[in-house]
Order: structure tokens, then C-alpha cells, then sequence
């Protein structure tokens, strides 16, 4: 792990804490908006609590992402586990997520912070993470976090 100060994403929302709480912490709401275009997520644990776990499968289904995954030797669907650190709604969820898909490299765990700020006119997310092992690693989690935080407000334009 790099020691370098924390990365920090920000959105304005214009929907209260409550709905962008709900997006983030159900089943529904994360299948909604937290895999990249060409990419469906399913939820298959969801203990929403202080040590709880969120296991998703993100599975590639648009044609080009598809033949991507099949170019690169990779696998259509991709399993993933996040522990659940701190969980105060609607306004603080924490989670580690482990990073053992580099190849090469153990597996460690990488803290998300996302604080949910109510405004006059919404919410403010603010997501703080730490970096990743390397540089390019770390790009990676940046543009993919990024990603997220675009999805999210697409969905919650439309509400």
C-alpha cells in the first residue's frame, strides 16, 4: 500500500440523504447504478451492520465488454466481498473491500468512506479512499469510483 493522503470524490445530489442512502445499502438500489456501463451487479449478501458483508457479482453483458472479458481470458462474472466498518443512516457508510484480483499480488483490504451531507438543495456525497498499492492501481479505483459517482446521479436525475 502507498502512503499518500486520502482520495476524495464529491457529488451534489438533488434528492435527500434518505433516497442516496437507500440507492447505496438495498439490493435494488445498488443493482441500479454501482456496475460500469455493459456491466450488471447482483446482490447476493447484503447484512447491512458494523461487520455485516455486501457480496455481489458483477457480470459483463453488453457485447463489447463481453468480448473484452473473452479476449482477455477473463471471466464474464466477477465476485466481490466488502465488510461493512461503520453503517449510521442515512448520513456515514464505511466498508473494506478486498482487492485480490491483481495478479501477482496477496490480497489486502481497502477502506471506503462515504458521508451523505443533506444541503438546501439535496445531498452532498463525499467518498474518501485510500489509494491502492500502485499508481495505476490506483487510477484504476479513481476511474472506476468515478464511474460510480456518475451512475448515481444519471439515477438520481431522473427521480
Amino acid at each position: 500500500m502507498q502512503d499518500h493522503t486520502t482520495i476524495t470524490l464529491r457529488r451534489s445530489l438533488e434528492v435527500p440523504p434518505e433516497r442516496v442512502w437507500e440507492l447505496w445499502t438495498t439490493p435494488e438500489g445498488i443493482g441500479a447504478w454501482w456496475a460500469p456501463d455493459g456491466f450488471q451487479t447482483t446482490v447476493d449478501v447484503l447484512d447491512l451492520r458494523p461487520g455485516g458483508a455486501l457480496d455481489y457479482t458483477m457480470t459483463a453483458t453488453g457485447p463489447e465488454q463481453v468480448a473484452f472479458m473473452e479476449q482477455a481470458g477473463m471471466p464474464l462474472s466477477t465476485p466481490s466481498h466488502k465488510e461493512f466498518t461503520e453503517v449510521a443512516e442515512p448520513t456515514r457508510l464505511g466498508y473494506v473491500s478486498s482487492i485480490d484480483f491483481v495478479p501477482g499480488l496477496d490480497p489486502y483490504d481497502h477502506l471506503t468512506v462515504v458521508t451523505l451531507v443533506r444541503t438546501a438543495t439535496g445531498t452532498d456525497v463525499v467518498m474518501e479512499c485510500e489509494p491502492l498499492h500502485d499508481q495505476d492501481w490506483t487510477d484504476r479505483i479513481i476511474a472506476g469510483r468515478t464511474n460510480e459517482l456518475d451512475n448515481l446521479e444519471r439515477l438520481t436525475a431522473s427521480d
